[in-house]
This record gives C-alpha cells, sequence and structure tokens, in this order.
C-alpha cells in the first residue's frame, strides 16, 4: 500500500472519528472505525508524521499525500485536545452534582499529578498491567459453567478484612464478550488503591434469552454478599459498573434489588447495591422514551437475538429489562457517563435516564457527559479514559467514606 493511499485510509478515518455517522445501518461501522481513532489518537498522529517523514526523504511522497497527511494531522490533534478536555469535564460534573467540597471527604485531596495525563503509561495502552495487583481467575458463582465464572484483581499485599467492592460487568450486546475484556484499566487502578474488584462472566444471548444474563449478575451479588470476605472485602459495601450491555445490566440490578423475577432459586438471597456507575448503558429497552434510536434497537436486534420473541408479543419483559422504567425513590446513588458521539447508544438515552432517576431518587445522581465520545471508550488505557478512570475513583472514595461514617 502507497503513501497516498494510507494517508487516505487515515483522513477518511479521523473525519469518522470527527463526525461519526448515525443511524440503524450506518451506528456499527461508524463505531468499528471511529472507536480505536479516537481513542488512539495520538498514536496514529505520530504514525502519520513518520511515514510522511520517511516518504518525503525517500522521494515517495506527493502533494494529494501531503494534504491529506496535514489534514489529518489538525484533526487528530483537535482529537487529542477533546480527549484532554475529559479531565476538566468529569471534574465539574462532580463538583456541579455532589458540591465542589466532596474533596473533604476523601482520603486526601487528589494532587496535581494525580490529575495529570500519564502519558508514560499510554505509550502502550494494551498492556494493562498495574503494580501491586493480583489476579484470581476463574472461580464458580454458579451452575452455568464459564458462563458462570469470575475473577477478582486483589491488593497484592494487604491485611484489610474490610476492602470496598466492585463489581465489573462487561458489555458486548447481551451476546459477545467475557470478564477479561472490560474494565480492566478501572479495576487495576482501584485494586492498586487497596479495593477489591470482582469481574464476571454471565450467559450470553441467543443460545441463554434475556433475562439469563441479570439473574446471572444477581448470583453474583449474591455470591460476593456470601464469600467476598475471605477475599478482604467487605460484604456490605458493594458498587456496580459496566459499559454498553454491562451498563444496562448495572443499572438494572441496583434498581431491583431483591426482585424474586431475577433470583429464581435463591429469592432469599441479598442483592441491593450500595452505588452504581453504568458507562454508555441502554437504559430503555422498551422504547417507552420514544427515542427512535432506542425503538429501532428494540424491533431489530433485541427481539430477535436476546429477547427471542418481539415486544408486541410480550410487552412487559421489555418493560421489566428498562431501568427508565424501574426507578423508585430507593435508588442507589448513580454516577452515569457517557459520550455525544456514541453511535451505538444514543446520548440521550443517558439523558432521560439522569433527568428520570432526578426526579424520582431521593440519592444522588453524578452525571458526566462527554463531548466527542464514542461507545467503548474505556476499554483499553487512553487520555480519556484515564481522566475518567481517576474521576470515578474520587467518586468512589468519597462514596465509600460518607458510607461509613452513615452507618
Amino acid at each position: 500500500m502507497g503513501y497516498l493511499r494510507r494517508q487516505l485510509i487515515t483522513a477518511a478515518l479521523t473525519a469518522n472519528a470527527l463526525r461519526p455517522a448515525r443511524g440503524v445501518r450506518s451506528g456499527i461501522p461508524s463505531f468499528a472505525a471511529g472507536w480505536l481513532t479516537t481513542e488512539l489518537a495520538p498514536h496514529l498522529l505520530s504514525v502519520t508524521a513518520a511515514d510522511t517523514a520517511i516518504n518525503t526523504a525517500r522521494g515517495r511522497g506527493s502533494r494529494l499525500g501531503y494534504l491529506l497527511a496535514g489534514a489529518s494531522a489538525l484533526g487528530l490533534s483537535a482529537l487529542i485536545r477533546e480527549s484532554g478536555r475529559s479531565r476538566a469535564l468529569v471534574s465539574s460534573a462532580l463538583d456541579t452534582d455532589l458540591g465542589a467540597d466532596y474533596v473533604t471527604a476523601l482520603d486526601a485531596a487528589p494532587t496535581p499529578a494525580e490529575l495529570a495525563t500519564p502519558w508514560r503509561s499510554l505509550v502502550n495502552p494494551f498492556r494493562m498491567r498495574q503494580p501491586g495487583v493480583r489476579v484470581i481467575r476463574g472461580i464458580s458463582y454458579g451452575p452455568a459453567g464459564r458462563r458462570n465464572e469470575l475473577d477478582l484483581y486483589l491488593p497484592a499485599e494487604s491485611n484489610r478484612t474490610d476492602a470496598p467492592v466492585l463489581l465489573q460487568i462487561h458489555g458486548g450486546a447481551w451476546t459477545i464478550g467475557n470478564k477479561e475484556q472490560q474494565g480492566v484499566p478501572l479495576m487495576q487502578h482501584l485494586a492498586a488503591k487497596g479495593w477489591v474488584c470482582v469481574a464476571i462472566n454471565y450467559r450470553l444471548a441467543p443460545r441463554d434469552r434475556f433475562p439469563a444474563q441479570i439473574i446471572d449478575v444477581k448470583q453474583a451479588i449474591a455470591w460476593i454478599r456470601e464469600n467476598i470476605s475471605e477475599y478482604g472485602g467487605d460484604p456490605n459495601y458493594l458498587a456496580l459498573t459496566g459499559g454498553s450491555a454491562g451498563g444496562h445490566l448495572t443499572a438494572l440490578a441496583a434498581l431491583t434489588p431483591n426482585d424474586p423475577a431475577y433470583q429464581p432459586g435463591f429469592e432469599e438471597a441479598e442483592t441491593g447495591v450500595q452505588v452504581a456507575v453504568p458507562h454508555y448503558g441502554v437504559y430503555d429497552m422498551a422504547g417507552a422514551t420514544g427515542l427512535r434510536s432506542a425503538i429501532a434497537m428494540r424491533d431489530g436486534f433485541l427481539g430477535k437475538r436476546v429477547f427471542a420473541k418481539s415486544w408486541a408479543q410480550d410487552p412487559e419483559a421489555y418493560e421489566a429489562a428498562s431501568p427508565i422504567l424501574r426507578i423508585t425513590p430507593d435508588a442507589p446513588d448513580f454516577f452515569v457517563i457517557h459520550g455525544t458521539n456514541d453511535t451505538l447508544v444514543s446520548v440521550e438515552q443517558a439523558r432521560l435516564f439522569v433527568e428520570r432517576l432526578r426526579e424520582v431518587s431521593k440519592r444522588t445522581v453524578v452525571f458526566a457527559e462527554l463531548p466527542g465520545t464514542q461507545h467503548a471508550f474505556d476499554i483499553f488505557p487512553s487520555i480519556r479514559s484515564a481522566h475518567v478512570v481517576r474521576a470515578i475513583d474520587r467518586y468512589l472514595h468519597w462514596h465509600w467514606n460518607t458510607w461509613r461514617r452513615q452507618r
């Protein structure tokens, strides 16, 4: 592939990342092309500059290639600046929704170094290891074989018996994915600070139709309540997080504590949680908001692949599975995160979900809306995900410390 063709591809990828195509059919390829471009913009900019320099030295450049490379460089620089803005945006969300004095509830106020972009760790974003963290893999929490296994991310050296616990629920449209693929930067970060983090597999559709997925999440919560003290965790404090389908399951589990419909055979288990942090989640499975994108997902995907029955055949099943319809005054605290450039799940779902939470819930609701951000932005370390992880760190430590004082 020649220099000009490479620059054409880079320019097209950059343009899509800046202005992604939306819609039922175009949203998925737009995400596939734009997600990595957006989060790896510094790397792609470096490659573009090196490619241009090498081909210029060899006399293989072209005027059109240089113009495309220059346009890509401008676009990629804009993406990098947008990613850097995430630090101020997530900090502002915490200040606005919790009060600027929330930092007084932290163990210590964050230092400038802790708030800065960790450039060194971003050089190889796919190396997601953290010193001081050990991982125990493949623990069974239910009867469904490998789909009911969990991994533990633990402090390498800790004598605590009351560490806060985080449950990470992977995404993948309820049909694909596993526990090793998502949430790793956050779990590694928190485990290094003393948290006990749990990542689960769960049964997947269409082999196991919904509600098998939420039942497995509830089963995992019950396992944590019964067993996590053996690993140093506090069974009385549990935070949930997850992205996309995992964001949906996070919100639904948080809003349906002890619901016997989702706890067959373990109805008496305690499955309430203290706080939920869903990322780019699906909150309207039933299309109750009237959003065209939600209705299209319901009729074009969920009915065929997840529920194995249409909304017209069983609207109650879709409504019961919609977090936006399950909000009560007793909902736990929420920190909702979503990007405006998400072409798989519209940010409008998050906006309406947060609006409803704030209307009904008696607890705190924090919402960070991230401009220029695609779906799945937090899968691996990037400028944006680094700042989001650190904001979640501050939020969860604020919540943990506040919860302990109120007991």
